[in-house]
């Protein structure tokens, strides 16, 4: 089989895998009580896109050269940002359902995968987009590089790690800031969506509910 051919079975397998897991176990999902609907969640989303795309990589490489290639720095910072930003927004949303009375938009019903991953307590919001939009070129970019170097056959260790393109420090500041941004942005989300309903409350007006919150 060629180069091409393997990177894409792999890409195709780990891809099915993760649309399995969450069909079965909403591996991708928001955390919610809006069961069997649960909205995706765009941190989740972000970690699996760079693990099908990064692994994907690793095992064409191993499988066509035989050996494996050591990762650069900047692509273990990647993984490392996208794994921050998961690991920050569970945080966020384990703190949000501890708090009594609270309201978080995450129990509404997912909608579909687009809108969640776009959508913050008042839709679509521009900071989801932008990080959105960064990653996925930024990731069509690496699939292209690695595709248009993975039929070279490496002799040494060297041409191995150059197969997977580094990542400026600029460009990882970049992606590095839109996630930051998303998380902060992230913390304020439920806070606004439970005072805004309580000033409805207060003026007398009923709160509306699709019943899903718990």
């Amino acid at each position: 089989m060629t180069p091409l051919i393997i990177f894409w079975i792999s890409f195709g397998f780990m891809l099915f895998a993760i649309i399995y897991f969450d069909k079965k176990y909403c591996m991708l999902r928001d955390i919610s009580t809006a069961t069997p609907h649960q909205p995706y969640s765009w941190a989740r989303v972000q970690l699996a896109w760079w693990t099908i795309i990064v692994l994907s990589s690793f095992i064409s490489i191993v499988y066509i050269n035989g050996d494996a290639p050591g990762l650069s720095q900047s692509t273990v910072i990647l993984l490392g940002i996208s794994a921050a930003t998961t690991a920050t927004a569970r945080v966020i949303d384990l703190a949000d359902e501890e708090k009594p009375g609270g309201i978080r938009h995450q129990n509404d019903f997912g909608k579909n995968f687009f809108l969640d991953i776009l959508s913050d307590q008042t839709g679509v919001s521009v900071h989801r987009f932008q990080t959105i939009i960064f990653n996925a070129t930024f990731g069509v970019w690496f699939i292209t590089e690695v595709l248009n170097h993975l039929p070279i056959e490496c002799k040494d260790q060297e041409c191995l790690d150059a197969i997977m393109p580094g990542i400026s420090s600029n460009n990882l500041i970049l992606l590095g800031l839109s996630s930051a941004t998303y998380a902060a942005l992230k913390i304020t989300e439920n806070k606004s969506a439970t005072l805004t309903a309580r000033q409805e409350n207060n003026n007398g007006q009923p709160i509306e509910t699709d019943g899903s919150v718990g």
